[in-house]
């Protein structure tokens, strides 16, 4: 797990590989990600679009921008929290993810950007 605060905005991922969604010999390897945005700040906040850099041990990176996260763009009070579970497929067994969050202060309009930390995406047999 790792974790990552950005202007009172707190951003944890948990990871896990999907053995039964994967396909090793066509090198298709599924990773689930738990994310948990905790509000720290005093000010209310919604989630309005992400940015994803996605790498593959292979050389391969991908962008994916969008609003919101799964369809919808939470908002958060202080002190409150939301959590999501997403996906992400990769064509070699190790890679990593990182991104952005665009955040707006509902108090004043005032948008800015929420750091996700870093986070490896490895099946579990890399890890012996």
């Amino acid at each position: 797990m790792v974790a990552k605060i950005t202007e009172g905005v707190k951003v944890t991922v948990e990871t896990n590989y999907q053995p039964e969604y994967s396909n090793p010999a066509n090198a298709h390897y599924m990773f689930a990600y738990k994310i948990t945005i905790e509000n720290l700040s005093e000010y209310t906040v919604q989630l309005m679009s992400r940015h994803w850099h996605i790498f593959d041990s292979n050389g391969t990176v991908r962008e994916v921008e969008g609003e919101g996260v799964i369809g919808i763009q939470p908002v958060i009070e202080p002190g409150h929290s939301h959590e999501y579970v997403s996906g992400c497929n990769l064509k070699t067994e190790i890679g990593k993810m990182s991104g952005t969050y665009t955040m707006k202060r509902l108090a004043d309009d005032t948008s800015f950007e929420v750091l996700v930390p870093e986070f490896q995406l490895i099946c579990p047999i890399k890890m012996n």
